[in-house]
């Protein structure tokens, strides 16, 4: 996969499609984008070119714990810059889970970017405010404390990285633990400032300053439960609502690819939303 310099740091993407609108796609969490090759490959074959990309400190781009801006934010502007690298001028933005979250900060702070937001799996909620902090900051504040770089490096999440990105082994290992400590406690403080719901993070103001077509599509576990992307289909102003055929399941996470039945439909809709939106175009 061909990978890109922005800002220091070495961003691992992919291009799916050779011709029609751009259609930028992010994963939840941490993840990479792999887990989204064959569900860019469907949209691809409706007539368009999907960009996918492996944020900093995800998937296969290098690993750089810096930064005075909270890391959602960071990658936020760091996919700005991918697109002007790309020479992309607008695009259709869009992901799951966190990248739902990226993808109305790429708005919020570049919207001569963005022509409109495909939001799924929506993060919101009392749950996901008490699981998520831990799950992306404590546990490696606490592996740093009792064991130093060594001891993130063995996470399981951290092994991920190195294993992709060789590179990030002497990289981290080359870091000052209370540096480490000190920039993901203050990710960590960040993170938790916002509100909890309907979007985690997001204020409700931001919400409704939202003025491009956004299609929200809720999830269905405790972390992404449907309440969250109702109320923010409720709230973006020019926002289409689409539910698949599925109902909340009592499990605290689910995968994406516990969707893998709907990628079709899924697609198709994408599609036609994207497909609205061009035709609206003047």
């Amino acid at each position: 996969m061909p990978t890109i310099k922005i800002r220091d740091v070495n961003l691992n993407y992919s291009i799916t499609g050779d011709s029609g609108p751009w259609l930028v796609l992010v994963t939840g969490g941490r993840r990479g984008f792999s887990e989204f090759n064959e569900f860019a490959k469907k949209i691809a074959a409706k007539g368009f070119r999907v960009l996918l990309h492996d944020r900093r400190n995800t998937g296969a781009s290098d690993v750089l714990i810096q930064g005075q801006d909270g890391e959602e934010e960071i990658w936020a502007d760091d996919l700005a810059l991918l697109l002007k690298a790309l020479g992309v001028d607008q695009a259709y933005v869009g992901g799951t889970s966190s990248g739902a979250r990226l993808s109305m900060l790429v708005y919020l702070r570049h919207p001569e970017l963005v022509k409109a937001l495909v939001l799924m799996r929506i993060t919101g909620g009392e749950f996901a405010a008490g699981r998520l902090p831990n799950n992306y900051y404590g546990q490696f504040i606490k592996a740093c404390q009792t064991g130093g770089m060594k001891a993130v490096c063995e996470t399981e999440q951290y092994k991920e990285r190195i294993q992709a990105n060789p590179s990030n082994l002497e990289r981290l290992m080359a870091m000052d633990p209370k540096d480490y400590i000190s920039t993901m406690e203050h990710w960590l403080a960040i993170f938790k400032s916002g509100p909890v719901a309907p979007v985690l993070g997001m204020k409700v103001e931001h919400l409704r300053s939202i003025k491009v077509p956004t299609l929200v599509v809720p999830g269905n576990d405790k972390t992404h439960d449907s309440k969250g992307g109702l109320a923010t289909a409720e709230l973006i102003e020019h926002s289409e609502l689409f539910q698949l055929p599925i109902e909340d399941q009592d499990v605290d996470v689910l995968p994406f690819s516990a969707w893998a039945q709907f990628e079709e439909p899924l697609a198709q809709r994408i599609s036609s939303f994207i497909q609205s939106v061009e035709s609206a175009q003047p």
